[in-house]
């Protein structure tokens, strides 16, 4: 999976198509992300004596990691994100629009 924490994303489908937004966590096993303020759900917590408080809680969904697409830094635009070999063996990810070298 080409998409990591913390990595800033953008939606490409669904119903939160076009918000922005960081990654929170990723799951490579299931290709699963959860991105800030998007697939927002709303869950039912039971009270834990001292803990929280019972009630609705909004938060945040896993989202397959195909319905986004990533954010380069350098040229501020969606991208396809392709891997490369450096000259010392390391291998990073690339910016497929601008061709720099992601972190």
């Amino acid at each position: 999976m080409k998409i990591r924490k913390s990595d800033t994303v953008l939606v490409a489908v669904g119903k939160d198509k076009g918000k922005k937004g960081k990654v929170r966590f990723a799951y490579p096993k299931t290709q699963k992300i959860v991105v800030e303020g998007v697939n927002m759900v709303k869950r039912h917590s039971r009270a834990v004596k001292g803990a929280r408080q019972a009630g609705i809680i909004e938060r945040e969904a896993p989202i397959h990691a195909s319905n986004v697409m990533f954010v380069c830094n350098k040229c501020n635009r969606p991208a396809r994100v392709g891997m490369r070999l450096l000259e010392d063996g390391r291998k990073v990810r690339v910016c497929r629009a601008c061709n720099e070298v992601i972190e």
